[in-house]
């Protein structure tokens, strides 16, 4: 009987995260503290003017983005 081990690693990669401003399933982004933030929308938020519309919901969005306790 043959067993075929299986490499999460690579098949989370395949499948994506969630991006906490856009919502949508993505690869590449970064990550901003437990929070992934897709490439296309991190380079929209660096473009964005205060006075442009959108800045308030990127700022909205953002809020979502919680800062871990560390426990010692």
């Amino acid at each position: 009987m043959e067993v075929e081990e299986m490499d999460y690693s690579s098949e989370k990669k395949q499948a994506g995260e969630n991006c906490v401003v856009c919502g949508q399933e993505k690869v590449a982004g970064i990550h901003l503290y437990t929070s992934f933030i897709c490439t296309e929308c991190e380079k929209t938020m660096i473009h964005t003017e205060t006075s442009d519309p959108n800045y308030k919901f990127f700022v909205h969005q953002l809020r979502k983005v919680t800062k871990p306790e560390i426990y010692s």
